[in-house]
């Protein structure tokens, strides 16, 4: 068997091909870290605005005692063509009432689970990107791409 040939991936499109690997991917994995152990769980957005991501949690959630441990964590993207990103940041709580409310604003299915922007369980975060890189399937490269 032939070894697959990736696309080129041009400099200048690296950014528009990480986002839109983004976009694509519904349940990207969230990894964090419980004291020695590496924790890896998919999760479903509730917003990208470029690289910075925001996702719900329940106060109850073990992930939720990670994030307060350690707030360093990565997503990991793939679209259906295998193209990959990582994205490694840093999760901090939103406490910004009109993001809380413009992200409840934007999610059905939040409302619905949780019945209150109020919810004493509901946790909402926001992960500033520090690094993003992308690698085209079958490349076995990461390409930087400017945050």
């Amino acid at each position: 068997m032939p070894k697959p040939t990736p696309e080129p991936v041009l400099p200048h499109h690296v950014k528009d091909l990480a986002l839109k690997v983004i976009a694509e991917d519904r349940f990207p994995m969230l990894g964090t870290v419980a004291g020695d152990q590496p924790r890896v769980r998919p999760i479903s957005p509730l917003k990208s605005v470029g690289f910075t991501i925001y996702f719900a949690s329940l106060r109850s959630y073990g992930k939720t005692g990670e994030l307060i441990a350690n707030p360093n964590v990565e997503l990991a993207y793939m679209n259906s063509s295998h193209d990959q990103v990582r994205l490694t940041g840093t999760a901090t709580e939103v406490t910004d009432r009109d993001t809380r409310q413009m992200l409840w604003d934007e999610n059905a299915l939040l409302r619905q689970f949780m019945g209150s922007l109020d919810n004493p369980e509901l946790l909402i975060y926001q992960v500033q990107p520090e690094r993003v890189r992308f690698m085209r399937e079958w490349a076995l490269q990461y390409h930087e791409v400017d945050v």
